[in-house]
């Protein structure tokens, strides 16, 4: 008993107060941690199966006689080994959800990376009609030019005309102070009138 109260509140995984007593037959102590119950429910589509609740010293000898593969086949044992193991099963994070987008199906692609992309695709091609994506740069430049998100290759002429009377002290009657905001104007249509957007 003076071991038990040693060890309460030094490790991670531990639940209840102590007032649960270990399952393991002839075992007094209290069952504070919980594992897979071998003679129970095994895990699926209804849950994670069935649990035992066991003392310190006999969920470490569970723990360590724990094969996650015991009566699997060679095939099954190699599947669950795979670097994309599990991705095939939606979770159900990832699960359509009322009221929200529909993420695309996991199950339909073979790299993560893949899906994520496609999602994110799908978002940002609604942000211009003609469908082209906007890239940080771009959009940071469009800001600098005050332009909206539709606005095309005439529309960035004709802003970039506007600002540089506005600024360009050879325009503006000589007044230097907007200079610095000038230099921005000239990058930001540079950067444009080079980019896909605008082609």
């Amino acid at each position: 008993m003076e071991r038990a109260k040693q060890y309460r509140g030094r490790f991670h995984g531990r639940i209840g107060d102590g007032g649960r007593a270990c399952n393991h037959p002839g075992c007094p102590a209290a069952g504070e941690f919980r594992a897979p119950d071998p003679s129970g429910r095994k895990p699926g589509f209804d849950g994670p199966g069935d649990f035992q609740f066991l003392c310190l010293d006999h969920v470490r000898a569970f723990n360590q006689g724990y094969d996650f593969f015991r009566g699997m086949e060679p095939e099954d044992i190699m599947a669950a080994q795979a670097p994309y193991a599990g991705w095939e099963r939606e979770t159900r994070a990832f699960r359509p959800t009322a009221g929200v987008d529909n993420p695309p199906r996991w199950a339909d692609f073979a790299d993560p990376l893949d899906a994520i992309g496609t999602r994110f695709r799908a978002t940002m091609a609604a942000e211009r009609k003609d469908g082209k994506m906007i890239s940080p740069e771009d959009r940071k430049a469009m800001r600098v030019l005050g332009l909206e998100t539709d606005a095309d290759r005439k529309a960035l002429r004709t802003r970039y005309s506007d600002l540089v009377r506005q600024y360009h002290p050879d325009r503006n009657g000589g007044d230097r102070r907007h200079e610095q905001r000038l230099q921005q104007v000239i990058e930001a249509y540079q950067t444009l009138k080079g980019s896909p957007l605008f082609a």
